[in-house]
């Protein structure tokens, strides 16, 4: 069969390797793809929001399955303009999408079906955003409703902070159209776990556990980023844990969608936090994560094609899905500046030295070719990932492979993952 993957990072690269995986696939092209990509599948140049092209290619090359990996197509519609056109497609429709398109819509859905998350409160206007605030208890978190690239959320520890802000949000627009509308969270504390789970409208089958690093720096200090690596299985995620979260939130959460006349099917991405009062919904994201596919998929025993043919037919309940015993860590390269200000065109050295190493992998993010050169395009340019029998040796594991590849201004974190020496 021939498949399409749609978007260009770290994320699809993880997917378009899993799918090459599979013994039912014989063409993979990736819309638009990155040099890594590149050498697995073939690039196309076509922007993941030229929804029209990408039907049209799909199309007029017999594609037998379209996988969108981003979620601004996805909260488009680029699924519906598939289906339109009677071609397959793994990803959840516009009105589904939703529950990651509008964090207000999502916080609202949590409420209205008893899901466990934090307090908030919705705001349109600027002005009534800060009456709120005064009247708040800090620390307070401040979200864009829109995506905002996982950057468009505030941590405020002050009334003054919060004020700078909403106006930083609503007015400034520093998130674009995303901050139109706002949520006012209540802070909570704990530990982040994040869940990635498939979904074919009724049945729910969750991955392993993952955990992400968004500070730029390490301590986790400095500005949120797309995410600078991440670890699987969380130590944190327990059987106790699991056991919450399937009773009160998973589940809960297909159906409610569904009750909402809002089938959903694709991945569901639960970003949980381990409150003192149990675990509780940060955050909903309609796709696999990034960096977090980077080190889940490695260790997913299935073949994905089927996994997700499943979830397209309704026949997930069907599906016996398995992750190998062992852990994974992905350490992100980064360009330095990130995610503010970078140099772009730098050329990247030692990526040969990952070529037949079981259980190493180097997933590009933001690459591409400069005639027989591969040069950094973007702030988040490689995922060194690792395999470990312990997330102890897959840690040592990746960052020992962060040593085999260089380029000029390469930055990372020293840190991703220590939190396992905690557990």
């Amino acid at each position: 069969m021939k498949v399409l993957i749609v978007g260009s990072g770290g994320r699809e690269h993880a997917i378009a390797t899993s799918v090459a995986k599979s013994p039912r696939v014989d063409k993979i092209y990736c819309a638009p793809g990155n040099a890594g990509i590149g050498q697995i599948a073939e690039c196309v140049p076509i922007g993941a929001m030229e929804f029209d092209k990408i039907v049209a290619f799909a199309k007029e090359n017999a594609i037998d399955l379209t996988i969108v990996g981003m979620d601004d197509p996805l909260v488009g519609g680029l699924i519906d303009e598939l289906e339109k056109e009677g071609l397959r497609a793994f990803g959840p429709r516009k009105n589904a999408a939703i529950l990651e398109g509008s964090k207000a819509f999502s916080k609202d859905l949590m409420k209205k079906y008893n899901i466990p998350t934090a307090a908030y409160e919705n705001f349109d206007n600027p002005d009534e955003a800060i009456a709120y605030l005064e009247t708040a208890t800090f620390p307070i978190v401040l979200k864009a409703d829109g995506l905002a690239l996982g950057k468009g959320v505030l941590i405020c520890n002050t009334l003054e902070e919060a004020k700078e802000g909403v106006k930083s949000i609503m007015m400034d627009k520093a998130f674009g159209t995303a901050g139109n509308r706002m949520v006012i969270e209540e802070f909570m504390t704990g530990r982040e776990v994040s869940v990635l789970s498939y979904v074919d409208g009724k049945t729910i089958k969750t991955m392993t556990s993952a955990q992400d690093h968004k500070r730029a720096m390490d301590g986790d200090q400095g500005l949120n980023t797309g995410g600078m690596g991440t670890f699987s299985p969380s130590p944190f995620y327990t059987a106790q844990v699991d056991e919450f979260c399937k009773k009160y939130i998973y589940q809960a959460t297909v159906d409610a969608m569904a009750a909402e006349g809002r089938e959903f099917k694709g991945i569901i991405f639960f970003g949980l936090m381990l409150t003192p009062n149990g675990p509780r919904v940060l955050e909903y994201n309609a796709r696999f994560g990034d960096p977090e596919a980077q080190v889940v998929l490695p260790r997913m025993k299935n073949d994905i094609i089927e996994v997700m043919e499943a979830c397209i037919d309704g026949k997930l309940d069907e599906v016996d899905l398995q992750f190998e015993d062992n852990a994974a860590v992905c350490v992100v390269l980064a360009s330095d500046g990130y995610p503010v200000k970078y140099d772009k065109g730098l050329e990247i050295r030692g990526l040969e030295n990952f070529t037949g190493k079981d259980g190493y992998y180097c997933f590009h993010a933001g690459t591409k070719l400069d005639g027989d050169k591969i040069v950094t395009n973007g702030g988040r340019v490689l995922g060194v990932t690792a395999k470990g029998a312990t997330l102890q040796e897959a840690r040592a594991n990746a960052y020992a492979a962060t040593e085999w590849v260089d380029f000029d201004n390469k930055y990372m974190r020293h840190d991703i993952g220590k939190a396992i020496d905690e557990a």
